[in-house]
């Protein structure tokens, strides 16, 4: 399995895929609204990425960059198996992986410098975003821009976007050197597993959903299967308890809105967590939340 994750230009995302699935997708482009993919790692590491742009009839123009502008370099190749073996071996950090190829500069200029952060208020920004990296959800983009927004008073930001940006790939590659030497499988890994477990007996689970319950229970309809039996959540909310090392609730219930089906639902979702490893509180009654406790909680970036 190939650590990666693909957009498209027809807005589907693809994460964590096979050489043949991604290879697939490099056949696949060249039609109207489907001319590209940009391939970055799992986590995603800010300036590192690979891409390819197809029209029908053309060649493949294939880019790859591997920190700031200088590093981004192009070719054209003529033959979708050349593109695929390549972006193979780019996702597999194959010594070597761009060997064969005739790369030319892209020609980008160097970025505007960025101006410094006041001490004072890098502290507070590095504060929160440390926060929302514990977390665990959302992209270095998403981060940039909640870090730009934090400390905005009466309309004025006193950090912009670039500024912004430069902290949250700082810290966010701080992370992602932790996370290596984190254990094979954590409590957010396991509850990531029991709700896609959950998911595909048609229960729809989400994690990180919405800001609160009352939005949660007013969206987690259109957020699965037409034939979903039921719904499992957590909010941000929530998240930022889990993070913080007090534990996460879980709202439950059933689409057809009996006490019977959310009581038989939350029975399920209980059984599947608990099957993962996890530690559930629950009485199974139907108008309680059911908990998680004990959490260590360490989820992986995704980006």
């Amino acid at each position: 399995m190939l650590e990666i994750k693909v957009a498209t230009e027809n807005r589907q995302a693809h994460t964590r895929m096979s050489d043949q699935e991604l290879s697939a997708l490099v056949h696949r482009i060249g039609g109207d609204d489907d001319r590209f993919l940009v391939v970055q790692r799992i986590p995603d590491i800010p300036g590192e990425f690979i891409q390819v742009w197809h029209e029908g009839g053309g060649g493949y123009e294939l880019e790859h960059r591997a920190g700031g502008p200088d590093t981004h370099v192009r070719t054209v190749m003529d033959a979708p198996e050349r593109v695929a073996g390549l972006m193979t071996r780019w996702a597999l950090r194959q010594p070597g992986w761009d060997a064969g190829a005739d790369w030319e500069s892209s020609g980008l200029p160097e970025p505007e410098p960025v101006p410094d952060v006041a001490p004072e208020i890098r502290d507070q920004l590095e504060r929160k975003v440390r926060e929302l990296l514990r977390g665990g959800y959302g992209s270095v983009a998403e981060l940039a821009e909640s870090a730009e927004d934090y400390l905005v008073k009466d309309g004025v930001h006193p950090v912009g976007l670039a500024q912004a940006r430069r902290l949250v790939e700082r810290l966010w590659l701080e992370r992602v050197e932790e996370q290596r030497l984190w254990s094979d499988v954590t409590d957010a890994d396991r509850l990531e597993r029991a709700f896609a477990v959950l998911d595909a007996r048609g229960i729809t689970a989400r994690e990180h959903f919405t800001c609160c319950r009352s939005c949660g229970l007013g969206e987690i309809h259109d957020a699965g299967r037409d034939d979903a039996r039921g719904f499992v959540f957590f909010h941000l909310q929530g998240t930022e308890s889990a993070a913080a090392g007090h534990g996460l609730t879980l709202y439950y219930g059933g689409f057809d809105e009996s006490a019977a089906t959310t009581a038989a639902v939350g029975r399920e979702v209980a059984e599947v967590l608990g099957e993962a490893g996890l530690t559930v509180e629950w009485d199974g009654s139907p108008d309680r939340a059911i908990e998680l406790t004990g959490l260590d909680w360490r989820k992986r970036l995704v980006g």
